[in-house]
């Protein structure tokens, strides 16, 4: 027994040694995981951030005129509605955040894809469409309407402008029937039935978004796929009373609940008729 008992202590020894091996195997091939993970809950985060501070420029341009940024404005060069510039995102960068000197002067080519209007996630991919500009954030303007309805169910504007001097009125903030479940800013994405583009100016969902040409050359970058991958299967929203969540993706383009519809919709009704073929 004196003989075998440093054998069976080093049979023990060994044992302990490869299981002591597996466990820091096992950690290690976990680290990268666990590394991946935190940094897009970080970027989430940080996007967030950004989100919440459109969300505040958004409530302080509501301050100041009782109407929604304009989508788009182009009879702003002949004097339509000078407050709301020439698009949603110019209206709230000129008038509600700031640039030293004269921020009138500066591109929106240099402003755009910088600070609070760039999420960290959000990069454009190389076989992006050259002719197509690739923005972080969207507007929900459309609601579940298509571009062309005459009654547009966002925050946009009433319907689409006609012409240079056909500018359609902005939405006032008293039509908004429940600005705490209605989305208003959010990730740049839009489509439908589980199909989804990015890299978009709105925040959108409808038949409509799910025909253009532009979700076309979008899905054929992968943009689904680039989609899901930015925040973990999420998006970052602002309501329309300023305060931000992250939901689901399926939620914004699938599901078909009350609940998922009506948060896309100023008079907070489900309107399925807008997304029937």
């Amino acid at each position: 027994m004196k003989i075998l008992r440093p054998r069976i202590q080093t049979a023990f020894t060994l044992v302990e040694l490869l299981v002591v091996i597996a466990i820091i195997g096992i950690l290690a091939a976990l680290l990268p995981v666990a590394i991946s993970q935190a940094k897009a809950r970080a970027l989430r985060i940080q996007c967030a951030n950004n989100v919440r501070q459109l969300g505040i420029g958004l409530q302080a341009f509501l301050a100041d005129n009782s109407v929604y940024p304009l989508r788009s404005n182009p009879g702003f060069r002949n004097g339509a509605y000078p407050e709301h510039n020439t698009m949603w995102m110019t209206a709230l960068q000129y008038s509600e955040f700031s640039f030293p000197g004269n921020t009138n002067r500066i591109r929106f080519s240099q402003w755009s894809g910088e600070g609070v209007w760039k999420c960290p996630a959000a990069n454009r991919p190389i076989d992006w469409p050259q002719n197509y500009g690739y923005e972080s954030y969207g507007y929900n303007a459309y609601g579940l309407s298509a571009s062309t309805d005459t009654n547009i169910l966002g925050i946009g504007g009433h319907h689409k402008w006609v012409d240079l001097n056909g500018t359609a009125p902005p939405v006032s903030e008293s039509e908004v029937v429940n600005p705490i479940e209605m989305m208003a800013i959010g990730d740049g994405f839009f489509g439908n039935n589980g199909l989804i583009g990015d890299g978009s100016w709105n925040l959108w969902r409808s038949k409509d978004a799910t025909t253009s040409t532009y979700l076309s050359d979008a899905e054929y970058a992968d943009s689904t796929k680039r989609a899901y991958a930015r925040h973990q299967g999420k998006a970052n929203v602002v309501f329309c009373d300023g305060h931000v969540e992250s939901p689901p993706l399926p939620f914004l383009f699938t599901d078909t609940s009350d609940a998922a519809l009506s948060a896309w919709n100023r008079d907070h009704q489900p309107h399925r008729e807008r997304l029937a073929p």
